[in-house]
């Protein structure tokens, strides 16, 4: 069986567009999202409802959880932390209505599956915390202290928008699938990952799509929300995870 893995969306609907055009030509026959489906993007009420019409298995990201939760105390966290996305949190509850954070408060944060022989665990930061990361060029022994009295064969994640991997010394194997909304390499490709299962086996590969980026900062920089020039900036240079 051939799946698609994608995370961290982040209300980019053009990407996730271009995504699923590419998922199609690969042939996948199942779709996993690992969850931050909206905030601070150019299109969320289009990509929610999107997504809410798709035959995916979902997982909440630490932004849908932010979101369904919101209220004062998110409003005041997130200013102390990330004020940009303070602004853009305010601003998405003008697209979000109850149904709709009701969505984003019945996802999982976790979930367990076996896929032809494969334990397989998605989780959105890691399996301690959603807000974990998994970044490239950890040192492994943090990797598998992260995972620890985890039993799956593959552990799938997303969260910090950088993809990567790791190989454990028990043999189990730790993806970070990137991003589709809001890549956070070099060259901001949406990011994605194809697995090939098979007789307990899998093979996975990292898929980069390109889109129409300038239009997708357009559609922010036109939210006017104090801060949305620069989250539009970062969609075509990427210099910072966090505003």
């Amino acid at each position: 069986m051939r799946a698609a893995v994608i995370s961290d969306i982040h209300a980019n609907f053009i990407a996730l567009q271009e995504v699923m055009k590419d998922i199609e030509r690969e042939g996948c026959e199942k779709i996993f999202c690992l969850g931050d489906l909206i905030l601070a993007g150019p299109q969320p009420r289009m990509t929610i409802d999107f997504v809410k019409d798709q035959n995916w298995t979902i997982i909440q990201g630490n932004t849908d959880k932010l979101i369904s939760d919101f209220g004062p105390e998110v409003i005041e966290m997130m200013k102390e932390k990330y004020p940009i996305m303070a602004n853009a949190i305010v601003d998405d509850m003008f697209y979000v209505e109850e149904e709709r954070r009701n969505f984003l408060n019945s996802l999982p944060p976790q979930l367990e599956l076996e896929i032809e022989g494969v334990r397989v665990l998605l989780v959105h930061g890691s399996p301690r915390a959603n807000n974990e990361d998994i970044l490239p060029e950890r040192p492994i022994e943090e990797i598998e202290e992260i995972i620890k009295g985890v039993d799956a064969d593959l552990i799938l994640c997303g969260h910090t928008h950088v993809p990567c991997g790791y190989q454990t010394n028990n043999k189990q194997t730790v993806v970070n699938v990137g991003s589709v909304g809001r890549p956070m390499t070099p060259t901001p490709l949406a990011c994605y990952a194809v697995i090939d299962f098979e007789n307990g086996m899998f093979n996975i590969r990292h898929k980069f799509v390109d889109y129409d980026k300038e239009t997708a900062a357009d559609l922010i920089r036109a939210r006017n929300f104090d801060g949305a020039d620069k989250l539009a900036e970062l969609l075509i240079n990427p210099v910072q995870r966090h505003v």
